[in-house]
């Protein structure tokens, strides 16, 4: 039987069937039978991430010559996918550190930095975050409070940041703050980024929150309460902090594009199995063709939403602007991941409803990627702003 699963688009590469095996086997082995527990626990569980790290998937996209697999885009969203589809809440930590974090070093950090940090982040050594938004400033990044302030050599920050993915796991976190004075604000250029040890005095992670989905994956809340850090804690620019966030979620859309295509291939292998099992009428009901007209409209627009996603990631290895393919990608796979595990609870019936059976649990966790990284709403502005040049 032919499943989404087996239709790379063009075929696979020696290197890429050796790299998605790989993330399969761990998949299917280590994490595929523990994500409804993790689910139903909020359970982070680090010692897994710990062994994909020492595998090399923490540092999936950062250069050889910084200890990383230096893999191409799309080599990365195959691995990540194999992930997503076993559990969505692993695929998120992976996708975090090596598109923003892993992007943002790699392209502005300093020699030194990189050395400091950059090279344990790909040897899985070090477990990265990051920390845009705050409580008041989602969909507007430009309109953070959570400050910084120069004291001597080095920098005192304070505030309050939300959402953030690893925020009480990370060893290391890349945080957005403002680097103007309150008395000229700048908007948008007057934000700044800054590596942050999350065992920094002052760093003070909140609760994990009480998510409907991707409850193993860990989100909080983080004040930064007089948290001093050194001169070198800076990244790049002064005042560029967003700009270097923009290109880190720029390849950030394409790992959420690809967790939701992992999440809809999973519903989709579960609804196959299922309705060739499930007996209605003296007959499987993937017998009648109103079930076979969903599962080919689940199984097609699956197919499709990997294909955008991966001309996206081809064009950004080319060295192109993806940010309206990007977009087009996320809002598009997103979107299909929600269709695609409503459909999936539908046809396991009131089956579909209960913890016991999984699609339930591929329900919750397909809508936050219609959200985070960019609302559907702020993936359409993007890409209406890329028809008319804005």
């Amino acid at each position: 039987m032919t499943t989404v699963a087996d239709l790379p688009p063009g075929g696979l590469s020696d290197t890429q069937r050796q790299i998605v095996e790989l993330a399969r086997e761990f998949a299917r082995e280590h994490i595929e039978p523990h994500a409804a527990a993790w689910d139903r626990t909020k359970q982070f569980p680090r010692p897994t991430i710990d062994a994909l790290g020492k595998l090399g998937f923490l540092g999936m996209t950062v250069a050889e010559a910084y200890d990383g697999m230096g893999l191409d885009t799309v080599t990365y969203l195959l691995a990540l996918e194999e992930i997503a589809a076993a559990d969505a809440s692993i695929a998120v930590s992976l996708s975090i550190q090596n598109a923003i974090p892993a992007t943002m070093l790699s392209r502005h950090g300093t020699d030194a930095q990189k050395q400091r940090w950059l090279k344990p982040l790909a040897r899985g050594e070090l477990l990265v975050g990051f920390a845009l938004s705050e409580p008041d400033a989602g969909s507007d990044p430009a309109g953070m409070r959570a400050q910084a302030v120069r004291d001597g050599d080095g920098w005192v920050l304070n505030g309050m940041k939300a959402w953030a993915t690893n925020g009480g796991t990370a060893d290391l976190m890349m945080v957005m703050v403002r680097t103007d004075t309150p008395e000229e604000r700048r908007g948008a250029k007057g934000i700044s980024t800054f590596i942050v040890p999350t065992g920094t005095p002052g760093y003070r992670p909140g609760q994990p929150e009480d998510k409907m989905g991707l409850r193993a994956s860990n989100t909080s809340t983080i004040a930064l309460d007089d948290l001093r850090l050194p001169a070198d804690a800076l990244l790049g620019q002064e005042g560029m902090g967003l700009v270097y966030a923009l290109e880190g979620l720029e390849a950030g859309r394409l790992g959420i594009a690809t967790q939701a295509v992992g999440i809809s291939r999973r519903a989709i292998d579960l609804t196959v199995a299922y309705t060739s099992e499930r007996r209605q009428f003296d007959k499987p009901i993937q017998e009648f063709q109103a079930v076979q007209f969903k599962l080919a409209d689940m199984v097609t627009r699956t197919a499709a939403a990997r294909a955008l996603t991966h001309l996206a990631a081809a064009a950004k290895d080319r060295g192109e602007d993806i940010r309206q393919l990007a977009a087009m990608a996320k809002l598009f796979a997103s979107e299909t991941a929600m269709w695609v595990t409503t459909q999936a609870v539908q046809l396991f019936g009131g089956y579909g409803y209960m913890r016991d059976f999984p699609v339930e649990k591929l329900f919750r966790d397909a809508k936050v990627t219609e959200i985070y990284e960019g609302t559907s709403e702020i993936q359409r502005i993007v890409i209406a702003r890329g028809l008319t040049g804005r």
